[in-house]
């Protein structure tokens, strides 16, 4: 049945921005595993072995079950694999899984149709299903616009009318790097062109009295990703639609690279209550996937039943709009804020502060020969030290912070500054002359105590919170002193407590729990507010968490938000049945002779469906070009074919030579 929804929402791409409310969609009927309305987030992943492997992929499909998957996607790109899709599902259900499989298809039509008479789902991508990609720029009058249109049009009914027929349901996946020629000469590389490619084949399913139809907008680059499935809620729900979103950002990577930045894309969605499912696009076995993936989710399990909704006017004063947009501050002595990278803090107070060796995991290693530190990428800028006092000297650029009280007590303070409370700093007869950090709570900005705050440009907020929607908290905390005309920086504390690891069975990931969940809830609730411009700092309180995992998260969080960029970026596919190569094996090589390449984005795709465009912005990029033969690109410019494996990482190396951006490692 086709249900229509209003022409509006509160929170313009949500139901809310101040209270955790998961926005309701249509029930999407997939095998016996139904998405949307008010089912459960579902979980999914991707088999990666050749689809003519039929035991192979029966096994498989059942380590990615077991592990969790809801859903198992399997890649079709040709009538010959669609055709055995029959035999894969056959050999599932003779060993009693009754999984929903889902046929994923790039460029092939035919193949589309046949596996919608045999699977529960089919995947398409609109910029490759009925266009072919180039990379030409194209120019049309409305009527030669209309008639593209209509050729979609044409070619695309009769999978829709098989779907109908068959009960089959389909994603719609719009791909971030596979924007058609005629959508990117229209619309632009933008999440905008990424919306209207999906509305496109969208308008011609229901035109057709098709429903049964699930959404994507995935992209390497979690901003993009955001904001393309925010324009995408806004634009159906212009036109009354509410279809399920399928979420994940693709060619995440592998390690805990890949986790974080899938974590900053999906989970800054899914706080906003945005996702029916997820899949975690990891370069590692599928099964791998999934865990993350219910990491992810069950965050929110319990949340709608027991979050209330933050207040967001406390005082006319303070009323805002409430839309996520970016905080522009004013630098501070160099140290902080204006054009400057956001600034990583961690708390070593609870640290042996008796050996210059425990800076080594916050960045800093001391030569005991020669008496003095060396510095990496990704050394912190602040050292919090509350009110322990080191028996040791320290670098020279790394700035130490203390309580007000002990602060005082210090006699020399160079490099050294306060954290106060906003009540001590209302009364402090002593400040800092350079730099004073002011811990503070939304709650905080509706207080008498907030009103007499002397504001000088010395003054740094530390927004902390309480609340159980922390990140909706916070956010408020950006609009309203936006609202009031601050300008100065604000660094983003969370705390997590020992017992926020714990949950439902199935939460924990791997041995190392409690490091990998933390690194799936920082990446959220930071990177939320990061993507959107928000925040000058990050500060990472947890007791449980070793030192140099607490900088390596904080680091990459920044990395993968593309606000500070400390180390090379990979931008590597998950593998599938398509793939030429072994993209887990590939990847650790291209890795381990590349990533001192500080700032440069590395493309490592299995095939040419993964190839130039799903690459997105990486600067050079390695792909499966056919048995043994790698194709090299600068940019989406090919500037290598077919080379041989062998040589092709050598190739790629005096490409990026040739280009003067390569440097020796030391």
């Amino acid at each position: 049945m086709d249900t229509k929804i209003g022409n509006s929402l509160p929170g313009g791409y949500c139901n809310s921005l101040t209270a955790y409310s998961r926005w309701h969609t249509r029930e999407v009927s997939i095998g016996d595993v139904p998405m949307g309305g008010t089912h459960p987030i579902r979980i999914q992943s991707m088999t990666t072995v050749d689809t003519m492997d039929t035991q192979g992929s029966v096994e498989q499909t059942i380590r990615m079950v077991e592990a969790g998957c809801e859903y198992v996607r399997i890649t079709a790109p040709s009538i010959k694999e669609a055709n055995n899709l029959a035999e894969i599902k056959k050999a599932l259900r003779k060993r009693g899984y009754t999984v929903p499989l889902v046929a994923d298809i790039h460029f092939t039509p035919n193949a589309a149709e046949v596996a919608a008479r045999i699977v529960e789902k089919v995947r398409i991508n609109p910029g490759n299903y009925a266009d072919k990609k180039k990379f030409d720029q194209l120019n049309y009058t409305e009527a030669a616009y209309r008639a593209e249109l209509d050729r979609i049009y044409t070619k695309f009914a009769p999978l829709v009318k098989i779907c109908k027929a068959y009960g089959t349901a389909m994603r719609i996946g719009t791909n971030h790097g596979s924007l058609s020629d005629r959508i990117m000469s229209h619309y632009g590389d933008t999440p905008e062109g990424m919306v209207e490619s999906a509305m496109e084949f969208i308008r011609i399913c229901e035109d057709l009295n098709y429903y049964n139809l699930v959404i994507s907008m995935k992209s390497s680059n979690p901003q993009v990703m955001v904001q393309a499935y925010r324009q995408l809620v806004e634009k159906m729900v212009a036109e009354g639609m509410n279809y399920p979103l399928h979420l994940g950002v693709t060619e995440a990577g592998d390690g805990d690279d890949g986790r974080i930045k899938s974590a900053v894309g999906i989970g800054t969605l899914l706080e906003d209550g945005l996702g029916d499912t997820v899949r975690v696009s990891l370069t590692e076995e599928p099964e791998l996937e999934a865990p993350v993936a219910i990491a992810l989710i069950n965050r929110y399990t319990n949340r709608q039943v027991k979050a209330e909704p933050v207040e967001t006017v406390r005082n006319e004063s303070y009323s805002a709009d409430l839309a996520p947009s970016p905080y522009r501050t004013e630098e501070v002595n160099a140290f902080i804020g204006g054009s400057l990278v956001p600034r990583v803090v961690v708390d070593i107070s609870r640290s042996n502060l008796k050996d210059p060796q425990v800076l080594t995991d916050a960045g800093y290693r001391y030569d005991i020969l020669l008496d003095k530190y060396h510095m990496g990428e990704q050394s912190v800028d602040f050292v919090y030290l509350a009110d322990e006092l080191p028996s040791f000297t320290m670098p020279g650029n790394l700035k130490q912070l203390y309580n007000y009280q002990t602060w005082r007590g210090i006699r020399s303070k160079a490099n050294i500054h306060p954290v106060y409370q906003l009540g001590e700093f209302i009364t402090a007869t002593e400040k800092d002359s350079q730099l004073n950090l002011v811990r503070i709570r939304r709650a905080d900005l509706y207080t008498p105590a907030f009103e007499s705050l002397p504001l000088d440009k010395t003054l740094v907020f530390v927004v902390e919170t309480d609340e159980l929607h922390g990140m909706a908290d916070q956010r408020l905390f950006f609009s309203a002193i936006r609202t009031l005309g601050l300008t100065n920086p604000v660094i983003i504390r969370r705390y997590y407590a020992p017992e926020a690891f714990s949950g439902p069975a199935g939460d924990f990931m791997s041995p190392e729990e409690p490091v990998s969940k933390l690194q799936l809830y920082a990446a959220t609730d930071m990177g939320a507010l990061l993507v959107d411009g928000m925040g000058n700092g990050v500060w990472i309180d947890s007791p449980a968490t070793p030192l140099n995992k607490l900088v390596a998260t904080s680091f990459g969080i920044l990395q993968a938000t593309r606000s500070r960029i400390s180390k090379t970026e990979y931008i590597s596919c998950p593998s599938c049945g398509r793939t030429l190569f072994d993209l887990q094996e590939t990847t650790q090589m291209i890795r381990s002779r590349t990533n001192h390449l500080k700032g440069l984005k590395i493309g490592i795709m299995g095939c040419i469906v993964n190839g130039p465009g799903e690459m997105a912005d990486a600067d050079y990029g390695y792909v499966g070009a056919g048995p043994g033969k790698i194709t090299l690109y600068r940019g989406k410019e090919v500037v290598k074919r077919n080379v041989q494996s062998a040589d092709a990482l050598d190739e790629l190396i005096e490409i990026i030579r040739g280009d003067g951006r390569w440097i020796d490692p030391e």
